[in-house]
This record gives C-alpha cells, sequence and structure tokens, in this order.
C-alpha cells in the first residue's frame, strides 16, 4: 500500500488494528502476555484452540454435484424439458426421449468440460509446507507456520517468507521486499525502534508482513497477527467481498435465451390457442406445438457452443495460458482495456544493471556486446570489481550454471553480483585472493557501505552508494585512456553529477563505485591512522540499475493497442519509474496522462469516470485504488482485463471482467484471477486475446448457423399448418437436424482458424448484438429460401407418388444436406465462397461427411425409418435435392456480395 493513499487506509486502521509499531518492546509484551523467552506449551495450546490455525480461509469451492445441476440453468434447457413434458403427457414416448437425449447431452458435456477446467486448475496449483523457527520456553523450534499463534518469537533471517505480521524486536541489516503486500520492488530496511504517527503499512518500519521475503540480515520478531487477522488476511476478505463480474458472452446469451425462449412460448401459445378456436384436434395441436417449439430452439447450439469453448481454452493452453472457465476465454476477444501491475507482469520482477557510466563510456548494457566494450577499456572491470567486492549478497549455488544459480540478498546487491559473474567477476574466487577485513555497513544516513579488503601489498577500500556521496569522497577519477588514476576536475566532476541526475530522471536506480588503496598495516576501518579516512578515493563510475522490460512487452502493448485496446499501467512503484516504463512502451506519458494515488484518493468514483479514460499510468496506487479504476472503466460501458502477480492485485483481478494472473505470483492471485500465464510471459496475452477473439467470432458463426436452420423449420412448419397441410417436417425430424446435421458441422467450427485480420478488428462492445442487421438479413434469406425448399419438395413428392412419407422425406433430407452444405458461406461473411480456402479446416470437411452418412442412415435403416417416419429415396429425388442446394447456395453468395463487398475494397 503506498504512502499516497494512506488516507483510506488510516481510516480502516483507526477502526481494526492495534498500531503495533508505536510501542517499546516490555508494552508489547505485556499486551501480548508474552515475554522474550516466548511461550509454554501450554499457552501455545490455548492459543491455537482460540485463533485457529494461521491460515487464509480458502474460497469456497462448487461441488460436483452443484457443478452438474448448474449446467440445466438456462432458458433454452427449460423449454426443452417442457416440451419432453409435454410429449410425455400425450404419450409420444419417441419425440420425448429424443428431446430429452439432447438436453442429457448438453448438461453431460458441459459438466465434462468444466470439470477437466477446474481438475487443470487443480494440477496447476503446487503444496507447499512452510516451517518457520520459534522460540519457546527459552528453547528453538522448528514449525509448521500454521502453527503459529498470537506471541510467538520467530527467527527471521535471509531468503524466509515471513509467515504471520510481526512486530521487530531485533534487527541486524535486515531487508525485506515487500512487492507482494505493496506493488514496490525496493527492498525496505528494517528497525526495532518505535514509531509515532499514523503510519502506512509502507512506512512502518519495524513491522513485517505475511506474504513478505526476507532478502537480507536477520532478526527476531513477535506475532501480532495471525490468519485472517494479518493485513494479508484483510486483502483475501476484501477478494470475498468482491463480486465477479458477468463475462460479456454469458449477458449476450443470456439475453438471447431469454428471448427465444419467450418467443417459443409465444409462438406455442399462439398456435394453441388459434388451433382450438379454429377446432382443430387438441392432441394435434398440442404435438404441433411441441413441433414449433422443438424448432425454435437449437438443441446442439448449448453442445456446439461449450466445444468451442473448450476448444479455445486448450489452444490457449498452448500458448501458455490456462483459463479457469470455459466463458473466460471469450472475455479475451471483448477486453477494451487491460489494466497490469508493472512489477513482475510486463518487467521481468528483479533489478539488473542496465546503464554504465564513467570518465570514457556511457552504454547501455542491454544492448551493447559486454565482451567488446570490457577490451576497451579497464574501468569497466573495476567497476564492477567494487559492485563485485563491496557487496553482501551471495550465490548458493556458483558452481552451476548461471542461469540455474540461486542469488541471496538485496535486489541492488544481486544485480551487482550477478552482473560481475557474468564477465567472470566470480565473488568467491576474489575474496579469497582479497579476504575481507571489515565493513561499513550500508545506512540510508550515510547512504554507502564501505569494505577493507587485504591484498599482497597493500589493502583496498573499496565503496558503493550515493553517487553525491562518492563524488565528495573522492580526489581522483580513473580514467582507462591515461591507463591510470588523474585528479578529478570540476568539470568532470560537474559531467558525472549531471550524468547521475539525468539518470535518476529516467527512473533509474543510481549507484556509484570507487576504491582507495591503503597500507597493509591498516586492518581495520576504526583504525587510527592518517589514511584510514574517507577522503581521497578514486571515483569510477556509476552504475544505473532498474527493473527491465521484458523482451517481449512493448511487442505485445503495440499490438493490443493496434487491436483497438488499450494500456493502464497501476503500479505501487515512484511515478519517475512508471513514467519512465511508459515512455520506454511508448505509451502516452505526458503530465495529463499520469495519476498519482494521493489524486486518486481524492476523487469521487464519477469524478474519476470522466477523467479516467486519459490515465495511462497510475503510481503509488493501494489495492483498493485498483478497484477503483477498474469500475471506472467498467462504469463507462468498457470490458476490463487486470493484470498481476501480487496479494495487492488480488481485489481488482476478481472485480475485472477477467483476471489475469503470472504463473510466478502469489497464490492469491492466481486462485482469484480467470486466466493464468503459464510462461509469465506479457506477449501470452497478445495471444490468448486473439483467441479469445477467434472463439467470439466462431461462436457468432454457429449461432448464425444454428438459427438459419432453426428459422427455416418453423417457417416450414408454421406456413404448413397456415395451408392445412400435416406437418411437413416432424418432431424427431427436426431435433435430427438439429443435433446431428448442425451439431457436427457446429463441432468442426470449433478449429475454425483466425480470418486474416482478425487483431486488425475493434474489440466487440458489450452491449454490440452477437448478429448484426446484416446477419440477421442473411439469415432471413437463407431461412426463407430453405423453407420453401423444403416446402416445395414435401409438397410435390407428396402429391406426385401420393405417399406423404415420402414428401417427408425428401423435405427433410433437402432440408439437412442444405444445412451441411451451406455452411462453407457462413465461414466467412467478408469474402465469397470462391475466395476462402475451404480446405483449411479439415475436420469441417468430415463433420460434412459423417453428418451426409448419418443422413443417409436416417433414411435408409430400418430401424431408422421407424423412429423418424422415413422410406428409401431414388436417384430422381437425390438430383432434385442437389439442384436445390446448388440454387440456394448461389443466392447466399449474391446476398453476401451485396452486403459485404464495400468491407473488402
Amino acid at each position: 500500500m503506498s504512502r499516497l493513499s494512506q488516507t483510506i487506509y488510516l481510516e480502516k486502521q483507526k477502526k481494526s488494528q492495534t498500531k503495533w509499531y508505536v510501542f517499546a518492546q516490555e508494552e508489547i509484551f505485556d499486551k501480548l502476555e508474552t515475554s522474550k523467552n516466548g511461550l509454554t506449551d501450554d499457552e501455545v495450546k490455548i492459543r491455537q484452540e482460540k485463533y485457529g490455525p494461521n491460515s487464509l480461509p480458502s474460497g469456497q469451492t462448487i461441488s460436483k454435484t452443484t457443478l452438474f445441476f448448474s449446467q440445466f440453468k438456462s432458458s433454452l434447457v427449460y423449454v426443452l424439458i417442457g416440451a419432453t413434458l409435454i410429449s410425455l403427457a400425450l404419450g409420444d414416448h419417441v419425440n420425448a426421449g429424443v428431446i430429452f437425449l439432447a438436453v442429457l447431452v448438453n448438461v453431460f458435456f458441459g459438466y465434462y468440460q468444466e470439470n477437466k477446467a477446474r481438475n487443470s486448475l487443480a494440477a496447476l496449483k503446487k503444496v507447499v509446507t512452510t516451517f518457520c523457527k520459534v522460540l519457546r520456553g527459552g528453547q528453538e523450534h522448528q514449525i509448521n507456520s500454521e502453527e503459529l499463534v498470537v506471541g510467538d518469537i520467530v527467527f527471521i533471517s535471509a531468503g524466509d517468507k515471513i509467515s504471520a505480521d510481526l512486530r521487530i524486536l531485533k534487527a541486524n541489516g535486515l531487508k525485506l521486499n515487500e512487492a507482494p503486500l505493496t506493488g514496490e520492488s525496493n527492498e525496505v530496511e528494517k528497525t526495532n525502534r518505535p514509531l509515532a504517527g499514523e503510519l502506512v503499512l509502507g512506512d512502518q518500519a519495524n513491522m513485517v508482513f505475511m506474504g513478505t521475503q526476507v532478502t537480507q540480515g536477520n532478526g527476531l520478531g513477535v506475532v501480532v497477527a495471525t490468519g485472517k487477522a494479518t493485513e494479508l488476511g484483510k486483502i483475501a476478505g476484501l477478494v470475498a467481498e468482491t463480486r465477479d463480474a458477468d463475462t460479456p458472452l454469458q449477458k449476450k446469451l443470456a439475453v438471447f435465451a431469454k428471448n427465444l425462449s419467450w418467443l417459443a412460448i409465444a409462438i406455442c401459445s399462439l398456435i394453441f390457442i388459434a388451433g382450438t378456436i379454429l377446432g382443430y384436434d387438441v392432441e394435434q395441436i398440442f404435438l404441433t406445438a411441441v413441433a414449433i417449439s422443438v424448432a425454435i430452439i437449437p438443441e446442439g447450439l448449448l453442445v456446439v457452443m461449450t466445444v468451442i469453448l473448450t476448444f479455445g481454452m486448450q489452444r490457449i493452453l498452448k500458448e501458455k495460458a490456462l483459463v479457469k472457465q470455459l466463458l473466460a476465454a471469450e472475455t479475451l476477444g471483448s477486453t477494451t482495456v487491460i489494466c497490469t501491475d508493472k512489477t513482475g507482469t510486463i518487467t521481468d520482477g528483479e533489478m539488473r544493471i542496465v546503464e554504465v557510466k564513467t570518465l570514457d563510456y556511457d552504454f547501455d548494457v542491454l544492448r551493447t556486446d559486454y565482451q567488446k566494450e570490457i577490451e576497451g577499456g579497464n574501468e569497466l572491470i573495476e567497476l564492477l570489481r567494487v559492485g563485485v567486492m563491496c557487496n553482501n549478497a551471495y550465490i548458493e549455488n556458483p558452481e552451476v550454471e548461471m542461469a540455474h544459480r540461486i542469488v541471496r540478498g538485496s535486489p541492488t546487491e544481486k544485480a551487482l553480483l550477478m552482473a560481475g559473474a557474468n564477465i567472470g567477476l566470480e565473488k568467491n574466487k576474489l575474496e579469497k585472493e582479497e579476504p575481507r577485513l571489515d565493513e561499513t555497513p550500508f545506512d540510508s544516513a550515510w547512504k554507502f557501505m564501505l569494505t577493507l579488503n587485504r591484498g599482497k601489498n597493500e589493502n583496498t577500500i573499496f565503496a558503493k552508494g550515493a553517487p553525491e556521496v562518492i563524488l565528495k569522497f573522492s580526489k581522483y577519477i580513473y580514467s582507462s585512456q591515461k591507463k591510470e588514476k588523474v585528479e578529478i576536475t570540476e568539470t568532470e566532476r560537474q559531467k558525472m553529477t549531471k550524468a547521475y541526475e539525468e539518470m535518476s530522471r529516467r527512473g533509474l536506480r543510481v549507484i556509484a563505485g570507487g576504491y582507495k588503496k591503503v597500507t597493509s598495516e591498516i586492518k581495520s576501518l576504526k583504525d587510527n591512522n592518517k589514511d584510514n579516512n574517507i577522503e581521497d578515493f578514486v571515483f569510477v563510475g556509476l552504475i544505473g540499475i532498474k527493473d527491465p522490460l521484458r523482451m517481449e512487452a512493448k511487442q505485445a502493448i503495440e499490438e493490443v493497442k493496434n487491436a483497438g485496446i488499450k494500456t493502464v499501467i497501476i503500479t505501487g512503484d515512484h511515478e519517475l519509474t512508471a513514467r519512465a516504463i511508459a515512455k520506454e512502451l511508448a505509451m502516452d506519458a505526458e503530465p495529463k496522462n499520469i495519476m498519482n494515488g494521493e489524486k486518486l484518493s481524492k476523487l469521487s468514483e464519477s469524478e474519476l469516470k470522466e477523467i479516467v479514460a486519459d490515465i495511462s499510468i497510475y503510481a503509488r496506487v493501494a489495492p483498493e485504488d485498483k478497484l477503483k479504476i477498474v469500475k471506472a472503466w467498467q462504469d463507462r460501458g468498457e470490458v476490463v482485463a487486470m493484470t498481476g502477480d501480487g496479494i495487492n492485485d488480488a481485489p481488482a483481478l476478481k472485480k475485472a471482467n477477467i483476471g489475469i494472473a503470472v504463473n510466478s505470483g502469489t497464490d492469491v492471485a492466481k486462485e482469484t484471477a480467470d486466466i493464468v500465464l503459464l510462461d509469465n510471459n506479457f506477449l501470452t496475452i497478445v495471444k490468448a486475446i486473439k483467441e479469445g477473439r477467434v472463439i467470439y467470432d466462431n461462436i457468432k458463426k454457429v449461432v448464425f448457423y444454428f438459427l438459419s436452420d432453426g428459422l427455416a423449420e418453423i417457417i416450414t412448419v408454421g406456413v404448413g399448418m397456415l395451408l392445412g397441410w400435416p406437418l411437413p417436417l416432424l418432431a424427431a425430424q427436426i431435433i435430427w437436424i438439429n443435433l446431428i446435421d448442425d451439431t457436427f458441422p457446429g463441432f468442426a467450427m470449433a478449429r475454425e482458424p483466425a480470418e486474416d485480420n482478425i487483431m486488425g478488428q475493434k474489440p466487440k462492445r458489450p452491449d454490440e448484438p452477437i448478429l448484426g442487421r446484416e446477419s440477421l438479413v442473411l439469415i432471413g434469406a437463407i431461412s426463407l429460401l430453405s423453407a420453401a425448399g423444403t416446402l416445395f419438395f414435401f409438397h410435390f413428392f407428396w402429391k406426385q407418388t401420393d405417399n406423404i412419407d415420402l414428401g417427408r422425406t425428401v423435405g427433410f433430407t433437402f432440408l439437412a444436406i442444405n444445412t451441411l452444405i451451406y455452411i462453407f458461406s457462413a465461414r466467412n461473411f467478408y469474402k465469397p465462397l470462391w475466395q476462402t480456402n475451404i480446405f483449411n479446416n479439415k475436420s469441417l470437411i468430415l463433420a460434412v461427411f459423417v453428418g451426409l452418412g448419418m443422413q443417409v442412415f436416417a433414411v435408409y435403416n430400418g430401424l431408422a425409418q421407424k423412429i423418424f417416419q422415413t422410406v428409401a429415396m431414388g436417384l430422381s429425388e437425390w438430383v432434385a435435392i442437389t439442384l436445390g442446394c446448388i440454387l440456394i447456395i448461389a443466392v447466399i453468395e449474391a446476398i453476401k456480395m451485396i452486403y459485404y463487398h464495400k468491407k473488402n475494397v
């Protein structure tokens, strides 16, 4: 949480938290009823019963039974169940069975896929048991961190992950990385001194908090809060209070299903009332109403949409992103705004040397060949040598390859250590040659660190610290051109001053390095000797350190911009750092585009909503700030994706339409997010967005395809009834077409590849209907043509042969074959059929042949003939059906050219 957002935080703190940072140690012991020797076993047992385990409350899990029955929660399913019950009541068991089979297929397939997705996430999670060392009854014990209780005395060491909120009792060079909680990547120095005033988390220097990491030093602390009472626990509670937002597809499908269901009920009621008034047989009218309801409801649509979403999830998984819920995959394609954390999301999440300036050299480490520069000047080696020698970080496993080394220490010293190791300056080897005799640790009060190392004939004092301080110490400056140290001039001093000021303005952390040769008599930095002072140092140069951009981040930001998506950086870091990152990403970084947490906290939600579109960067923000930003965008009708990895990101991840966590992030973030990036690569988001758009596009095509067929069936049955004919299509035949001849090609559409310009299109607005006006006109044309052909073939062959079963069979087969063929026209709304590659989806070709085979089965198989009341057809019937299908395809392509030609010019 940032300093600049303290107003909101302090109000909460006053109401709910004891200010442990203000008390002296004895007062803390009294309040917690503990002592410097820790708790006794009996006291621990009592407190464990009182407070429970030291763990965060887990989110509510959905049982398999609940998941199964949730698949029935659809208006479309309700109507189908109603049709099943009506058929049963009328004694039509065949139709009832076929309709209910469609329901069960939908339900079981949806359950299977969602349960599979949940299991995939569970497999991703790593179950890790953490331990900590405590003092109980004056004895040291290693315990499971869940056994910690308030009042426990805990040992703190470098590399530890803090398991509870602690008040520090002892601190020896203790520093922590609090980025998971505050969002700031800088290490925080800790003390055991009492503090005064109203302080936010980042300023409570004598406290350490659950979930943060010890980077350097050691200490001792007393537990003041465990589990849900910790600061992390409060954030987890904030997550639980945040309502999940419906996805755009959920909203559109809900409206679509509701409208379709009401339409089915209205038409069926109208038919029943009209038929009753006109004196038709009640049972026959009911059967007709059932047939109409079956025609209206595309039985296979739910199954096919589940398959499209599932295949989309699998394609996204191949791009290294795990989607936790089916509908979340499509939401990516509708995203209009990405709110991204900086640390570890678009940056590497660790400090690195990116720039070096010396008297004779000025180069970008990320873009310059190290070896060539080293060959050109010894001062680069000298500068990195200072950084390695005057350093308390260490490599745990120096014997392994560089990429697999584990480095312990502060982020800054780790960066210096690894930079030296990259050019062969191994700390353990250097210290064998020049062992350390003494050191003056870094302190924020004097802003430098010194080490004294023994040499062969003379000793060396290495210094690193704030540039202005090291320059003040220095009488000389190292010049590789002159191959020696030279007395520093005022011009050179000003040059170095301007250099570090300019580097600082670009958001870099700047460290200066220098050294001084002293006699071998000096064994300690406290020795009383004229040479042993902080003067007459040789200034070597400046090192610029930062948490650099991921290599793919700029490309990813550019691609989402071209796709019509706005990127917003939300970070707990300083404004200058955030601005520098934004400039590197070629984002808008003018003053009007930047807002800090202090100003943000003073804005009302309505005020923020008015200006949020202009803001590209938010600096020094708290968790509630992120929620506020996400809500402001959503109030403007935008679909918001939130990316992040820290604990502080979790509430906003849940509030956003789509939450995206990186796999290296905290468990809280990954549990809350809808999507987990398995490779921590921001570019993966771009690939996932593309797949999301493909999913939406394919769903749109399938809805178009199913509605065209369903409307044709409605017109066929309705017009036939108005003409006083027997039903041209039976309920079982309609279900067969919807579930078999429609569904198999629909399944294949799940594998439909992306159209060429899919990432050049603007995102779909949340209120934009699935089908536009042009699509509806094309649906109407296809339906009328298909219905007209079906009615023609039914009536013609019925009257010509006086065989109603043959008439129905020809009409039934024409509609089924026509459905299988015109899907090739529906694949692309913007190109004519002959300009598309009909063979780039082999699954669709196979599905069409399977559909043809199934239709032949329905016509010629004895059992199928009894169920569907079909009869065998001859060659003339097949020729007529083929010519009819060709004619309809030609008309469809003509209509496409009229509506979409201009879009392709």
